[in-house]
């Protein structure tokens, strides 16, 4: 019998095949001394490993999908949607919707919930598959949770998830999707950290992406955030962009869409007190994983909490040099430059 539901507190970062790659790095979060990890657990990739074996049909799909080509779209779509069907058809047995009822319970009778796929290859050093596979917010109520996990196994066929396997040679058969199931917080404002300018590779600089309410904002694209660059350990530039909208939890379960009023909308969502005080977090969760990260920060009652962070993917290794001199490094496998140390051009980070 496999493993179907654990605690946060029993996973690190190596465990990517039990819980995939975002429920490894927040079980390895959530070891971090002084650091806010949003409680949660998992369902496991052997549960989803179980639910598979409840629908033998999928295996003939599986090797239809695997005889395409990423630009088959018409055949992709059909049958992606297909095992999507399926797998959100099939009844959670009843053990093991016991136990994610009872763990969810465990952490709060009546609270909400933010329901998130976690692939086991997603969010690794070599590959991005952000935006791939689907996560839900304000989950409230056992029925929910149950449906949402559901949904969040079925995302692993998304049409964007199966091209994308397709085009890197990924054996549909060898990814598995667990579920992280986190307790929600409902932020004043949310955002991204990148320890790592995104644009130039710098890693002396950091990047702040702020605004107001839920993260999701960003993510959707819905506003432009406030940008905030930080190089040792002072503010060198900020731009405050005007925020219309913000995305808040609803009181019905899920999000809405909230106007801001006019005279807050070009208002920062961080001080800058504030945002040196997440670069330090940022830098200590970069230590604590070896490598420039991309965080997913919450600010709920003027403290941060983390709710992710992953390998920024673009940025290659750093040759090992002794000299203390200034090296300029050129990916052509990213087509990306980059100078460590040296004060790079061009980015919006202002460093």
């Amino acid at each position: 019998m496999g493993c179907y539901v654990l605690g946060f507190g029993e996973i690190d970062q190596m465990q990517v095949a039990v819980v995939g790659g975002k429920g490894a790095h927040l079980g390895e979060l959530s070891r971090i001394e002084g650091l806010r990890v949003p409680a949660g657990f998992w369902v496991t990739t052997d549960a989803f490993r179980r639910i598979m074996a409840e629908a033998p049909s999928i295996d003939d799909r599986l090797d239809r999908l695997s005889r395409l080509g990423p630009d088959d779209r018409e055949a992709i779509s059909a049958l992606s949607a297909q095992i999507r069907r399926t797998l959100e058809g099939i009844a959670i047995p009843d053990d093991l919707a016991a136990e994610i009822t009872r763990q969810s319970a465990r952490l709060g009778e009546g609270a909400a919930y933010a329901v998130r796929s976690s692939a086991t290859a997603e969010d690794l050093p070599t590959a991005s598959f952000a935006g791939q596979q689907d996560t839900y917010l304000n989950v409230v109520g056992p029925a929910a949770i149950l449906r949402h996990v559901g949904r969040c196994w079925a995302s692993l066929f998304t049409e964007r998830a199966v091209t994308y396997r397709l085009r890197n040679g990924l054996d549909h058969r060898k990814v598995r999707m667990a579920v992280v199931v986190q307790r929600m917080v409902f932020p004043r404002a949310a955002g991204t950290l990148f320890t790592a300018d995104p644009v130039t590779g710098n890693r002396k600089v950091a990047c702040v992406e702020a605004t107001f309410g839920l993260g999701e904002a960003l993510v959707s694209g819905l506003v432009n955030a406030d940008v905030y660059g930080v190089r040792d350990g002072e503010v060198v530039a900020m731009a405050v962009a005007t925020k219309r909208l913000a995305i808040h939890a609803s009181p019905a379960g899920g999000t809405r869409e909230q106007e801001i009023e006019p005279e807050r909308q070009d208002e920062p969502a961080l001080t800058e007190r504030q945002v040196m005080r997440l670069v330090r977090l940022g830098r200590r969760i970069e230590a604590h994983f070896g490598r420039p990260q991309d965080i997913e920060w919450c600010l709920v009652d003027d403290g941060f909490q983390i709710v992710q962070s992953r390998p920024i993917t673009t940025l290659f290794p750093i040759p090992e040099a002794g000299d203390r001199e200034n090296h300029v490094y050129v990916s052509v496998g990213h087509q990306q430059m980059m100078t460590d140390p040296m004060k790079p051009l061009g980015s919006r980070c202002g460093n």
